[in-house]
């Protein structure tokens, strides 16, 4: 007898009235610096993972959030997403663990052609309470993969993101 079973990659909750994906992200001990924490340019890779597990569809036998609409796995899409641009606030450093950090995604405006993704990365779900490591703003452009310029949003798009649509981050720290 076989038993299949579907992995989940994402999830989306709503508590204290917003509505976030969440996405569990294992560290990897090559993600630390010398000072034994997360480094800095590791967790652009960390928010790129949460990213892909929030809007890629999942492969197969894996099951991910209604956001994962983007058949970015496929050579033949016709769109592809580029960073334009990305903010980090880091709020405490990230220390190693087994178990994985809780990031939070959601959208902070929708634009014609482009989204602001927010997040924050917390401490492992259990932990209570959480603590906020970092919170971070991308800038996402649809760009088409012919031409390489920037295309308009899909109404598919606008539907499935609108739900996860909240108030963009207000860094403290800006001059």
């Amino acid at each position: 007898m076989t038993e299949h079973t579907t992995h989940t990659v994402a999830s989306v909750v709503t508590t204290a009235g917003a509505t976030r994906v969440r996405i569990p992200i294992h560290l990897r001990w090559g993600d630390l610096d010398a000072l034994g924490h997360v480094n800095n340019t590791s967790m652009l890779k960390l928010l790129e993972e949460a990213r892909l597990r929030a809007f890629w569809k999942p492969e197969a036998g894996m099951s991910g959030p209604t956001t994962a609409i983007l058949d970015a796995l496929s050579l033949s899409a016709e769109t592809m997403t580029l960073i334009a641009r990305q903010e980090i606030e880091y709020l405490a450093p990230v220390p190693y663990g087994q178990r994985p950090l809780d990031v939070q995604l959601w959208i902070g405006r929708i634009g014609g052609s482009s989204i602001d993704v927010c997040y924050e990365v917390y401490s492992p779900h259990e932990d209570d309470p959480q603590t906020c490591y970092a919170r971070s703003t991308a800038v996402v452009v649809m760009v088409s993969t012919e031409t390489g310029r920037p295309v308009r949003l899909t109404d598919e798009m606008r539907r499935a993101w609108s739900p996860i649509l909240g108030e963009p981050i207000t860094y403290a720290h800006r001059r």
